[in-house]
């Protein structure tokens, strides 16, 4: 639901929106020398964690390793720290910067898999490697996961000194990992080699296996204030109404880069669909229409692209009938749907918003697990009207 624009690598850590407190502890800890071997960066989608990791990564690796001075703010006794930075312009920042565009370095690799043979494709992971020290592990495909090859390729190039650079750096982009995979990650974290960082991306940090979490050091981008979201907007998206900036301000989820690149007319498609799954759920006996707008949903990459984007859709929605059956309706995101969430709201109890979003975690496993999507779908709104009578 977001559209797509060319991904150009930030000039400086100046570019980088909210979260200015956390962004100066780990540009301190860099200069320092002291970032800890693992870290977790959480927060949101759209928040910049990976945009943020991989700055880290250019200021780790940067050969000139610029510094800034942060002058001391004697009201908070704060500052005269110095800041890592990076050049930007070196042959290590200027690899590493050739992976900010993360989906279409992915779909790369993916496409250089495809023209495999049979027998070597099912042996070969999805992993991005800009630098020679520095190797991104995203979620392989079809099932969306971190998996068992991809972190031993990470454990087995952590044991070889860098080659060109001061440090390994290692970028895994989310928090779904195999069973398998997770065990041996535990391996590196008990005892990392001391050139060797490992950053974690995590929306939710309780994915990740206690032992994984007790191993690294953590660190959240908070969600930014809808107001702030809203000036971002205005000062970015010059194409987007003032009405339409304060919706999606709060669909963003105070998420920056989100708000930026959000797609308004992709999330109201999909949320259409997602209104037609509730109101089946609480009000109509025939799920004919239902059963047709799940065949859409049906196979290859949109139709997963589009599974997904309706299970995003019908969380913001569950979770803004939560706050209006809580007393909190100032606090919905769907402002523009306050009526029909509204009649939704009294029609259903808390103890079905709860099962609707365990359910919904469901379809997620599913996906991950390439399960048909459309019977998905289908066995999701059947629960969600069997539950609702």
């Amino acid at each position: 639901m977001s559209a797509q624009a060319p991904v150009a690598a930030p000039s400086s850590f100046n570019d980088f929106l909210g979260n200015t407190a956390a962004v100066e502890h780990l540009r301190a800890a860099v200069s320092a020398g002291r970032l800890p071997h693992a870290l977790i960066l959480s927060g949101p989608a759209g928040a910049g964690k990976y945009t943020l990791a991989l700055m880290l990564t250019m200021a780790i690796e940067c050969e000139r390793q610029p510094r800034e001075l942060r002058s001391h703010d004697p009201a908070t006794g704060s500052g005269g720290q110095s800041l890592a930075s990076y050049c930007g312009v070196c042959p290590n920042c200027t690899h590493i910067a050739q992976a900010f565009p993360l989906d279409e370095e992915i779909d790369k690799a993916v496409a250089a898999r495809e023209e495999l043979r049979e027998t070597d494709k099912k042996d070969t992971r999805v992993l991005i490697q800009p630098h020679p020290d520095v190797l991104i592990l995203p979620p392989d495909p079809p099932q969306l996961l971190i998996k068992l090859g991809q972190v031993r390729s990470l454990i087995h190039s952590a044991n070889y000194l860098p080659a060109e650079a001061p440090k390994k750096v290692f970028i895994i982009t989310a928090a779904s990992f195999m069973k398998e995979a997770a065990n041996s990650l535990l391996k590196v974290l008990e005892e990392p080699p001391a050139t060797v960082h490992i950053i974690l991306l995590a929306e939710n940090p309780g994915e990740l296996l206690p032992t994984i979490r007790s191993r690294c050091a953590l660190v959240r981008l908070g969600a930014l204030p809808v107001e702030e979201i809203e000036m971002l907007l205005a000062d970015r998206r010059h194409d987007v109404p003032p009405k339409q900036r304060t919706l999606i301000a709060r669909l963003a989820q105070g998420a920056a880069g989100k708000a930026i690149s959000f797609d308004l007319a992709a999330y109201t498609a999909a949320r259409a669909d997602a209104l037609l799954f509730l109101r089946q759920a609480v009000a109509e006996p025939d799920h004919t229409a239902l059963f047709k707008m799940t065949e859409t949903y049906r196979a290859g990459a949109e139709g997963q692209q589009k599974t997904a984007d309706l299970l995003r859709t019908l969380t913001l929605l569950l979770e803004d009938l939560l706050l209006l059956q809580s007393g909190t309706p100032e606090l919905i995101r769907n402002t523009d749907l306050r009526a029909d969430l509204d009649r939704i709201a009294q029609s259903v109890s808390f103890q079905w918003i709860e099962l609707a979003s365990r359910s919904l975690d469901q379809v997620w496993s599913g996906m991950r697990r390439n399960l048909l999507r459309s019977l998905s779908l289908d066995a999701f709104a059947g629960q969600l009207a069997t539950s609702a009578r």
